[in-house]
């Protein structure tokens, strides 16, 4: 039997139905997650993000994701026009949801979408030459310095298995901090 849950923004207005595995779960340390999670915690009652430390991700393929309900309340955020990634929030409660990479098959869905209980275990930090103090990471999981070839063979694997297809996630509107 296929793996199918149901992840949801704080106040639960916009939900999200995944089938089956996550593609890794990260916590990525580069420069640009901190200082965007900066950005979005100034937010008014914002979910506060980790902005001195590693933003914590679920990556998911794109085909096994579908919204339930609220996509009419999501707004992306992009540190600058030209930016290759865009961050989406649910505006109704200013959690962030996930991380999308221009022309990327998957997207980063942001870890607090799952309970506590409930979130799958940590499997690596990415982009930790980024972060200053990067030598007193716990040693607990891999801390790679940039993106590993593994790290790469797991997207391409995913990619593969989706034939090579890119689906798009349409977001009406734009957040400005």
């Amino acid at each position: 039997m296929a793996r199918q849950e149901t992840v949801a923004c704080r106040c639960a207005s916009v939900t999200l139905q995944i089938d089956g595995p996550h593609i890794a779960t990260v916590e990525c340390l580069c420069s640009s997650c901190r200082k965007a999670a900066a950005v979005l915690n100034s937010l008014p009652d914002t979910f506060r993000l980790p902005d001195k430390a590693g933003t914590p991700f679920v990556m998911h393929r794109k085909d096994r994701l579908r919204f339930l309900t609220g996509m009419d309340r999501l707004k992306e955020f992009r540190l600058s026009p030209d930016a290759g990634t865009r961050r989406v929030i649910a505006t109704c409660c200013n959690t962030p949801v996930f991380l999308e990479m221009k022309g990327g098959h998957w997207l980063s869905l942001y870890a607090h979408l799952w309970p506590e209980g409930a979130r799958p275990s940590l499997e690596m930090r990415t982009m930790t030459c980024d972060f200053e103090g990067h030598e007193d990471l716990p040693d607990d999981v891999p801390n790679l310095k940039q993106h590993s070839l593994a790290f790469y063979a797991r997207l391409f694997g995913a990619w593969a298995r989706m034939g090579f297809r890119n689906p798009k996630i349409k977001v009406e509107g734009e957040l400005n901090v």
